[in-house]
């Protein structure tokens, strides 16, 4: 985590984390519409349906922390609008409504025991489970602390109560543990911002378009060579555009 105030570091950050494993061609935005047609580019796709609006699994309280959560992370700059403009928070409620959020393929059988660092997940809890029972811990640390919700919190202190998070320095009070907690929320808030659309984040490809990545467009290879040593700038392309 970074500054609070300075947004543009920590999108600068999520760029350079991700723009190589996106696999981006450029990282520039695309060219549109006739721009695209004057420079012998691929035409921008026909646009795509947009996942339906409205939670589905989230409890109000999980809402609002969410919300505030991805706006925190992802702050509107001259990039991208913020993480409720850009969908993460409706990418963060159908995941856990979904198969992966209620542990479909997760083997939770037992025996359940502390493991090493390098074991990775050892909880006996589906995702759903874990996000459910951290939110409520860290909602019942923040009344305790702050005597006020997270997405009550002035930015600096939900910076640092994030670091914490990270840190494993928080103890919450029904005992889950921060770290692995933080970890499920970090790995969804990428997921939601680089993620095809059709999950419900990185609305209108807006992540996509940031980092000048090309979408699922099995042509893109071969556009790679055509346009060897020249900029190569194409609207991306998502599932939903091919179905």
């Amino acid at each position: 985590m970074t500054d609070p105030t300075q947004p543009k570091p920590r999108r600068d950050f999520l760029i350079k984390s991700l723009v190589g494993a996106a696999g981006a061609a450029s990282a520039s935005l695309p060219l549109t519409g006739k721009a695209q047609a004057a420079n012998g580019q691929p035409a921008a796709p026909a646009a795509a349906a947009e996942a339906p609006a409205g939670y589905e699994w989230l409890r109000p309280g999980e809402q609002a922390f969410v919300e505030a959560l991805v706006n925190h992370m992802c702050p509107a700059d001259q990039y991208t609008p913020n993480g409720v403009d850009m969908g993460l928070n409706i990418y963060f409620d159908r995941a856990l409504a979904g198969n992966w959020g209620q542990g479909d393929r997760l083997y939770l059988q037992g025996p359940f025991r502390q493991g090493s660092a390098n074991q990775g997940y050892q909880l006996a809890m589906t995702p759903a489970a874990l996000f459910r029972a951290g939110t409520e811990g860290l909602a019942d640390y923040c009344q305790a602390t702050f005597k006020k919700p997270f997405d009550a919190l002035p930015s600096e202190a939900r910076e640092q109560l994030l670091k914490d998070l990270q840190a494993g320095k928080i103890a919450l009070p029904n005992g889950v543990p921060a770290k692995p907690y933080f970890a499920q929320l970090l790995q969804m808030f990428y997921e939601a911002m680089f993620s095809d659309p059709i999950y419900g984040g990185n609305r209108d490809k807006m992540a996509w378009k940031m980092i000048g990545y090309p979408g699922v467009n099995t042509t893109n290879k071969l556009n790679i060579v055509k346009f060897k040593n020249k900029p190569y700038r194409t609207q991306p392309v998502g599932i939903a555009d091919l179905s």
